[in-house]
C-alpha cells in the first residue's frame, strides 16, 4: 500500500515538474515570436530610459571595444 502511495506521489511530482517545465518553455518561446514580429513589423524593443550613471557606463564601454577594436585591427593573425 504505501509502495503505491509513493508511486503516485513521485508521479505527481513528475507531472507537475513537467508543466513548469513546459510553461516555462512555452513563455520563452512566445517572447521569441514577439521579439521576431516586431524585427520584421520594423519596431524596436521597448527600453527604459537610461540615467545618467548608465550612459556615463554605456559611453565608457563604447570607447573599450574602439579600443580594442582598434588593436585588433593591428594584429594580424
Amino acid at each position: 500500500m504505501t509502495d503505491q502511495i509513493g508511486n503516485l506521489a513521485m508521479a505527481g511530482f513528475a507531472l507537475t515538474g513537467l508543466a513548469l517545465l513546459l510553461g516555462a518553455a512555452l513563455r520563452g518561446w512566445q517572447g521569441w515570436l514577439e521579439l521576431k514580429r516586431l524585427e520584421l513589423s520594423g519596431g524596436t524593443r521597448p527600453s527604459v530610459a537610461a540615467g545618467p550613471g548608465e550612459r556615463i557606463e554605456l559611453a565608457d564601454l563604447k570607447e573599450r571595444i574602439r579600443k580594442l577594436e582598434s588593436l585588433a585591427a593591428c594584429i594580424d593573425l
